[in-house]
């Protein structure tokens, strides 16, 4: 299998480690269809790739690992641009991550924040720079992930400071995420590679073949969230449609808060 020319992403594989890297630096490393696309085909190579026995997803730079959907090309067009498919696969790119038979490492190079920062939650594994941020912004902009972004983040966290993650859209730093256990490691920026690197290699002295059992059974237990993404990412289809998703997107691109106000009267209706 050999990759096409990747624009938005950089693959590289030395001595075992496959690094996965959003290489979107002018967009805070933020994802648009066609990125979403490359990642996913980036994952599938690493997947048949004998060689690679593990995988570190981060970002260009040093500020954002990942910030989300890319709210300028969603404002621009309505959508986060031209796929290979013509669906925006985000859901494919989760299922992915989760379903290579082989640990992958969130390298958390800055902010991880929106879908960013669900995409290092469903890693195996988080390793984060001091200077790492992390939240979610979904509600700020007229948007949420009520599947694996909900359900596994209270699984990690639990549910309470799930709820305040989403609910007050705060962004965290890395010692708290640590204590959370958001995280599993925090350095230095500068010891980030390295110690992803460590954390690597004695995975990789491992069975690969007990890895990959490991990982199946671990996700088992929260299988059913991917039915639950499916709904979600239904649901946020209709909702994209909506005057309140505008106004949040609107109020993105000026720059200013938004005015939810008005929608409250929406949502206090009987069910």
């Amino acid at each position: 299998m050999t990759l096409d020319p990747l624009s938005d992403v950089r693959y590289e594989v030395e001595d075992g480690l496959c690094w996965v890297t959003i290489d979107r630096p002018q967009r805070l490393n933020s994802f648009t269809a066609h990125t979403v696309d490359e990642l996913i085909a980036c994952f599938k190579q690493a997947w048949a790739d004998a060689q690679v026995g593990v995988v570190a997803l981060t970002g260009a730079g040093e500020k954002a690992f990942c910030t989300g959907g890319d709210q300028k090309q969603r404002a621009q067009s309505g959508d986060y641009g031209p796929s290979r498919s013509g669906l925006f696969e985000i859901e494919t790119l989760h299922r992915t991550i989760r379903d290579i038979p082989k640990p992958v490492i969130a390298a958390v190079n800055g902010l991880a924040i929106g879908g960013g920062h669900v995409l290092h939650v469903i890693c195996d594994l988080s390793i984060a720079a001091e200077h790492a941020r992390f939240g979610q912004a979904g509600p700020r902009v007229g948007s949420f992930d009520a599947g694996f972004g909900t359900g596994y983040l209270a699984r990690v966290v639990g549910e309470k400071r799930a709820r305040e993650i989403w609910f007050l859209c705060r962004q965290y730093d890395a010692s708290e995420a640590e204590r959370w256990g958001l995280v599993n490691r925090v350095v230095g920026a500068a010891e980030l590679r390295a110690e992803v690197r460590r954390f690597a290699d004695e995975i990789l002295a491992l069975s690969p073949t007990a890895l990959r059992f490991l990982k199946q059974s671990f996700n088992q237990e929260s299988e059913h969230l991917a039915g639950q993404a499916a709904l979600a990412f239904s649901g946020l289809h209709e909702f994209a449609a909506s005057e309140e998703a505008a106004e949040g997107l609107r109020a993105f691109e000026q720059k200013r808060a938004p005015d939810f106000a008005r929608f409250r009267a929406h949502t206090s209706q009987p069910i």
